[in-house]
């Protein structure tokens, strides 16, 4: 499923740091915890940001996850490029391009440590 122009335009005319913001907004809402939004430009070509944050259960990762793709879809006409992973696993990543979040139970969030991996990263925001 293609984008419509309108839809083009509000992604070009979005600052990627902006895009990130909205999201950890929509985390706080929804209760996530732990929420860093890291700034890797200059350390990889992958990805501008990482968000990162915890859902204590399956049904909080399914409300985190609803949320950002609903908050994305509906105010800024923003779909996700890619979704790997569900509530199910403990692991979900939703790829926007320019923002990859990561929304994680804690003891795999503690197993991948991507923070650790990423530690050269700038801390925008940390919210515990």
């Amino acid at each position: 499923m293609g984008t419509s122009d309108a839809e083009q335009v509000r992604r070009d005319e979005l600052e990627p740091i902006d895009l990130a913001r909205r999201i950890v907004d929509v985390i706080v809402d929804k209760k996530g915890e732990d929420i860093i939004l890291l700034d890797l430009r200059g350390l990889t070509t992958l990805t501008d940001y990482f968000i990162i944050c915890s859902g204590t259960t399956e049904r909080q990762l399914d409300a985190l996850l609803a949320a950002v793709r609903e908050m994305t879809k509906k105010s800024l006409g923003i779909l996700p490029l890619h979704i790997e992973g569900d509530p199910s696993s403990g692991w979900i990543l939703m790829d926007y391009g320019s923002v990859v979040v990561h929304l994680f139970a804690p003891e795999l969030r503690v197993y991948y440590d991507l923070e650790g991996l990423w530690r050269d990263g700038h801390v925008v925001v940390r919210i515990q």
